[in-house]
């Protein structure tokens, strides 16, 4: 009787688990694809939707109370490297034809919160923006150009800008996570077919 009842709440816990961690799992948009995009928007979008996920895992994955944390006076905090990708995500795409909702205060997003639900929103929201910002910016844009740090570039040129920047502050937020304990959800993904 005892094993019973420890199988039957072992399985209540893992059912109740699997819609919340369905929600958040692998993403493979260059096997399952990027809808609605093609070409070059498409691969950038790839990485975009890719980044996204991690990002938001990621951010799921840290206790709340992590969120005020910083390795260093003056370094950004855990919720101000989630909040500069989401401010990065609306400025950067307004230099590709996206501006950002009106109202939206991007200037001080990273200092706009610590609450953990609050940041996850942010984040996505600010993904929703890149993602629509991807999709509806029409090819021949690509070959735009403007002014850039003192030169020329080109719309395509800021996309390719775009995926490194915020690669460079996942990286951040994986050390931030792995100093405080946590593994990055993906790494213990089963290996996609």
């Amino acid at each position: 009787m005892k094993h019973i009842f420890s199988a039957l709440c072992w399985f209540a816990l893992t059912a109740s688990a699997v819609p919340a961690a369905a929600q958040l799992q692998q993403v493979h948009p260059f096997r399952d694809g990027t809808p609605g995009v093609t070409g070059y928007r498409s691969e950038v979008l790839a990485l975009v939707m890719i980044q996204e996920n991690e990002f938001l895992r990621l951010a799921n994955a840290l206790p709340a109370e992590k969120y005020t944390w910083r390795p260093a006076p003056g370094v950004k905090s855990v919720a101000e490297v989630f909040l500069h990708v989401s401010a990065a995500n609306y400025n950067m795409y307004k230099l590709v034809g996206a501006p950002s909702p009106a109202g939206l205060d991007v200037a001080g997003m990273e200092q706009s919160t610590t609450d953990k639900t609050k940041v996850i929103a942010t984040l996505r929201a600010s993904y929703a923006h890149a993602k629509k910002a991807i999709t509806d910016m029409p090819d021949a844009n690509l070959e735009k150009t403007m002014d850039w740090l003192g030169g020329t570039i080109t719309q395509r040129g800021v996309l390719l800008y775009i995926i490194p920047h915020i690669a460079e502050h996942l990286g951040q937020a994986i050390a931030y996570a792995r100093i405080n304990g946590v593994v990055p959800p993906w790494s213990e993904d089963p290996p996609s077919k």
